[in-house]
């Protein structure tokens, strides 16, 4: 019972470090006007996503739901409030997948091929880098992830 307790615990930091990670790497790429090293970091943020952040995301929920089952815990059971909330927040993240982040990749991935072909930075990566909405779901994945976990520490109801 522990055990699936810990194996969610140590998946939950491999896809905490991979959030944090990509998200710091995407803020270098951001801040720098050279090309190459631009397009290094973008590729480093991308290993992030597909080695941490997807995988994670996955084996997260479904190592969290066999642990509250391990435990005899049910969604709706007295003092499991915190349970409920952590997946509907958990699960919300998903939407932002289909909503925001792949077709504004599309619209950053073509951008950022056009500027490397191009060899300058041009307007439309840019703002590719600058889209607020972008910067709002990976804002909202945050505090959404920060909230889960101070959910399944405190489990305050």
């Amino acid at each position: 019972m522990r055990w699936w307790v810990v194996l969610h615990v140590v998946i939950a930091f491999g896809f905490v470090a991979g959030l944090i990670g990509r998200d710091i790497t995407l803020a270098k790429a951001r801040s720098t006007d050279d090309l190459g090293q631009m397009g290094a970091l973008v590729g480093l943020a991308s290993r992030f996503e597909k080695l941490l952040v997807i995988p994670g995301s996955f084996a997260v929920l479904v190592a969290g739901l066999i642990a509250m089952v391990a435990q005899g815990r049910s969604l709706t059971g007295p003092r499991n409030g915190w349970l409920l909330v952590s997946l509907v927040l958990f699960v919300a993240l998903f939407a932002l997948v289909p909503t925001v982040f792949l077709p504004r990749g599309k619209v950053f991935d073509a951008a950022l091929e056009d500027a490397t072909a191009k060899g300058t930075m041009t307007p439309e990566l840019q703002r590719a880098f600058a889209d607020p909405v972008v910067a709002f779901a990976r804002n909202a994945e945050l505090v959404a992830v920060v909230v889960i976990i101070a959910l399944m520490v405190a489990k305050p109801f």
